[in-house]
């Protein structure tokens, strides 16, 4: 399943810097980018704990949902998903495919979502034929899991390495496997996101202790010593909103680039980019890398024909 992504060069975006894309799209047609990295050590955490099943929450258009459905399938492992909808509402094509790969859904509708997975996870406190996975793979082994996207590829040359956040946990991955002199940008897809620093904070580990390896056990967690930025400029307006200006940016850079990206996202991640670039944000002749984290399902809440590809 796990196939070696590539990179492409943005020229449109080009101008005194050098713009790469990471295509971890690429990967595969359904574990698609980030969540196979975020996914690789909990399913083996799962096998190796004796687990016979693994169980997650999520929202109807979720990448991380349908990932871990196909994933535990052929790990061959039984998948629980908790929604945040209700079961008298239209089930999503996200939602339909994860339950064609086997996962039972059990819908908590979507008010006191929060409240309701803490019960979850105390009343099965006890349980060792289940683990318990995160939204969105968040966690000190999903960072581990998403600290494999650069050491899996030759990514030391980049002076600037940047990618969309959301639990942030493939930014906490990023900046454990960066070097020390690569400057780490996040772009957060959710507005007010008051706790999102804490949050990657917590999934640091500190490249001064020799003893932290992110290769050992990653529940032995400190704080990075490599600084970073979140620029929360770029939401359009809170997770998943986007406009009639995003969808022709959308549109146009697939057809410049051929570059497909999602509402959630990746387009509110190259927007951002493309933006940062003409207000002269980077550093003349900065060598830049952008992570495409893969994952449309957000797409398919647009109506038939909004997107070209």
């Amino acid at each position: 399943m796990h196939i070696k992504p590539y990179i492409q060069s943005i020229l449109s975006f080009s101008h005194s810097q050098k713009v790469d894309l990471l295509r971890l799209d690429s990967l595969h047609p359904i574990v698609s980018g980030n969540k196979f990295y975020k996914l690789r050590f909990y399913i083996a955490a799962a096998i190796q704990n004796g687990c016979s099943t693994v169980v997650s929450f999520g929202g109807p258009y979720s990448n991380h949902i349908v990932a871990l459905a196909f994933t535990a399938k052929e790990a061959k492992l039984k998948s629980i998903g908790y929604i945040r909808t209700n079961a008298d509402e239209p089930m999503t094509p996200s939602l339909a495919e994860a339950k064609a790969y086997g996962m039972e859904l059990v819908y908590l509708g979507r008010t006191d979502f929060q409240s309701k997975k803490a019960n979850i996870l105390e009343s099965n406190n006890n349980n060792t034929a289940i683990y318990f996975i995160d939204e969105g793979g968040y966690g000190t082994i999903g960072a581990k899991g998403a600290a494999t996207i650069l050491s899996e590829q030759d990514t030391t040359h980049y002076d600037c390495i940047i990618c969309a956040v959301g639990t942030g946990t493939m930014l906490a991955g990023c900046i454990n496997a960066a070097s020390l002199n690569q400057k780490i940008i996040g772009i957060p897809v959710l507005k007010n996101e008051g706790s999102i620093e804490a949050e990657i904070n917590a999934l640091l580990l500190d490249k001064n202790d020799p003893n932290n390896d992110p290769s050992n056990d990653p529940s032995n967690v400190k704080k990075n010593s490599i600084s970073y930025t979140l620029l929360h400029q770029f939401h359009q307006g809170g997770y998943a909103k986007t406009n009639p200006m995003m969808i022709d940016f959308m549109n146009r850079l697939w057809d410049t680039e051929k570059i497909p990206t999602d509402i959630v996202y990746t387009s509110k991640l190259l927007f951002g980019v493309e933006q940062l670039i003409q207000e002269n944000y980077f550093e003349k002749d900065a060598s830049i890398l952008v992570i495409h984290s893969g994952g449309l399902q957000g797409n398919r809440s647009l109506p038939a024909g909004t997107l070209k590809f």
